[in-house]
């Protein structure tokens, strides 16, 4: 058995690895055909170089952006499973909340600024704001899925029994829209990294993207790459962790 698992070491580091070195030979052979001078595109390994060697210069921002992105993960969840609840309380809220949500996924991230400025400032808030706003709708789609999800013979047996609405919403639906909560999470933990970047990157003071507009304002290419590369790397990482997190929620859970 110790031998099996010791032989499949090596093709598990192979399923791993394949996806970054055909990315970053993808990205060097790209860089070398084209001709592109560091003024344009720098090498990996002068990106990773940088990151390397000011390790310190990354760590801040990092956790900026970490925070942000998790602020707006757990608020944009509760605001999603929030507003889901509501629509499945009324029919009149569904004709209000829904058309509004879908609208609010559908504006551009630089159309929503200006609205957040207005409302929140340009701190920190406006930020997290505007993760909210691009990550909430997942969390509200799947989680109304979910509460519609238990069959008519399930929810006869409750109404058999007397269950109140807010009972049968606790004991039956709800439970029904864990799993699909987790997914809303496991879908929007990559993107909301992304999003904290991009909203930095509008109205941030700090975090990866205010240090992209910042490396790119003083020509320092290589370090705006490797912010590119950093914040690709935890919004694989958030993947990951979202994941494990929805294994271990199920294993005891259901």
């Amino acid at each position: 058995m110790n031998i099996a698992r010791t032989s499949q070491i090596p093709v598990r580091i192979l399923q791993l690895a394949w996806p970054t070195v055909l990315l970053v030979g993808g990205w060097a052979l790209w860089v070398q055909v084209n001709g592109y001078t560091e003024l344009v595109a720098p090498m990996p390994q002068a990106v990773a170089a940088d990151i390397l060697t000011h390790a310190d210069a990354y760590v801040g921002p990092v956790l900026t952006t970490t925070w942000t992105a998790l602020a707006g993960l757990v608020i944009g969840t509760l605001v999603g499973g929030l507003l889901a609840v509501l629509v499945w309380s009324s029919r009149l809220l569904t004709a209000v909340l829904t058309p509004a949500a879908v609208l609010m996924r559908s504006v551009p991230v630089v159309a929503i600024v200006p609205v957040m400025i207005g409302l929140l400032g340009t701190g920190k808030p406006a930020v997290v704001g505007i993760t909210v706003v691009v990550t909430f709708f997942p969390a509200f789609s799947l989680v109304a899925s979910g509460l519609s999800s238990p069959s008519v013979s399930t929810r006869d047996v409750f109404a058999v029994l007397g269950a109140s609405k807010s009972s049968t919403l606790v004991r039956l639906l709800i439970p029904y829209a864990v799993p699909n909560a987790l997914v809303a999470v496991r879908i929007a933990a990559p993107s909301t990294i992304l999003s904290a970047m991009l909203a930095e990157f509008l109205i941030g003071k700090s975090g990866l993207g205010f240090m992209f507009v910042d490396s790119v304002s003083y020509a320092h290419y290589a370090r705006a790459w490797g912010t590119g590369v950093v914040a690709t790397a935890l919004a694989v990482l958030a993947f990951v962790a979202a994941t494990r997190l929805e294994r271990w929620t199920l294993d005891r859970v259901t």
